[in-house]
């Protein structure tokens, strides 16, 4: 509870990323994602839109893009959508701020 709103949101929603594509096996193991690597994230209320964000799996960078609606408080997931991208060159990295595994 320590975070502000909208960093536990973008927290909330990047973990509900990870999860989901794990889950459904889109992705082996996802382990982070930056969701302002393409484009700023744009947060209304408890709603974030991440349409440039990305995924790290097994040290690889992948392009995706989510719109997460959150409780009130940001601490739950009511709905998320998403689309998983293109794998990111080794080149673009440093420029999207994606770190090496």
């Amino acid at each position: 509870m320590r975070l502000s709103p909208e960093a536990r949101l973008e927290q909330r929603c990047n973990n509900r990323a990870t999860g989901r594509l794990a889950r459904e096996r889109k992705l082996k193991a996802p382990d982070e994602v930056v969701a302002y690597a393409f484009a700023d994230t744009t947060a209304k209320g408890a709603s974030l839109d991440a349409p440039g964000a990305a995924i790290r799996d097994r040290g690889e960078w992948y392009r995706l893009s989510y719109k997460c609606q959150a409780t009130p408080d940001g601490l739950g997931i009511v709905t998320f959508e998403y689309k998983l991208g293109e794998k990111v060159p080794r080149s673009a990295w440093a420029e999207h701020n994606l770190s090496p595994p």
